[in-house]
């Protein structure tokens, strides 16, 4: 068993396997929810004389007003899910200063008028963790069900507190009370939340990456494997018996600590746990 720094995985599925495996990064439009556009992207994906429908998720929602970066896993590749949704994420957005809604986007009733921030205070008041109500135009849950939903039948919602990251902020453009932000942020951060933070709301969302993931690179039609899904993860080539090892439940030798990819010839077996000189199987990607 030899541990690298990465793995030297081809990043495209077979075109002539039956069966889709691995990430697919898509360019969500405005509209759409994500779970819509997973279904689009797994039908897409799955071949015509398929018995079974290609099974899909996602790491991260992305609202119906956003727009931006969705990382969609397919086959036994949705099992990595819990690997990705953590990862930072950076969004460009333009923010209306001065008016606060009710949603937190241009698509809420007007609250009340605020002043606006110089482009001092923007850095001032953001950078560095901060604690925000999650807005009620959200796609969080709220009692089993998306608030975004509720919020459109007129329900009144009580939102919870979340705090978040923000690792850099950057200004981009700024037109009188306008101002259009870069920001790399923690998971579970709102992007509607800053800008009522800030006494505005957003004009327009888009997440511009996820993790090393960038959505410049996006396309529905590339299925890329499931060692290529967890590139900030150390590799460990294992040969054809380890490998079989970890796919039945069993630990193997190996030094370290944290999680890693257990790779053979190319392919993903499992995510292991390094810890006491054992690599232990903790997401076996079953053959």
């Amino acid at each position: 068993m030899r541990v690298s720094g990465d793995a030297e995985a081809s990043n495209v599925n077979d075109a002539a396997m039956p069966q889709r495996t691995g990430i697919v990064l898509v360019d969500k439009p405005i509209g759409p929810s994500s779970f819509s556009v997973v279904g689009e992207t797994a039908r897409a994906l799955n071949a015509p004389d398929a018995r079974r429908r290609l099974k899909a998720g996602h790491a991260g929602t992305l609202d119906p007003a956003a727009s931006g970066l969705l990382l969609v896993l397919v086959g036994r590749a949705t099992r990595l899910a819990q690997y990705l949704v953590g990862l930072d994420k950076r969004y460009r957005t333009e923010i209306q200063l001065g008016m606060t809604t009710t949603t937190g986007d241009a698509d809420g009733e007007q609250l009340g008028e605020g002043p606006v921030c110089s482009t001092t205070d923007l850095g001032q008041r953001l950078v560095g963790a901060i604690e925000l109500p999650v807005p009620a135009a959200s796609a969080v849950k709220i009692d089993g069900e998306r608030a975004y939903k509720r919020l459109r039948r007129g329900e009144d919602i009580e939102m919870p507190l979340r705090t978040s990251t923000i690792h850099s902020l950057d200004l981009v453009e700024q037109t009188d009370a306008r101002v259009t932000l870069e920001l790399l942020v923690s998971s579970g951060t709102y992007i509607r939340a800053i800008a009522h933070h800030l006494g505005g709301h957003c004009l327009s969302i888009r997440r511009l990456s996820v993790g090393p993931f960038d959505v410049a690179s996006a396309d529905s039609r590339v299925v890329m494997k499931p060692a290529a899904a967890l590139p900030f993860l150390p590799a460990i080539d294992i040969d054809e018996a380890e490998a079989d090892a970890l796919r039945n439940g069993r630990s193997l030798s190996a030094p370290g600590s944290g999680i890693a990819r257990a790779i053979f010839r190319d392919e993903l077996v499992a995510v292991v746990r390094l810890a006491d000189g054992l690599a232990h199987p903790e997401t076996v990607i079953a053959r």
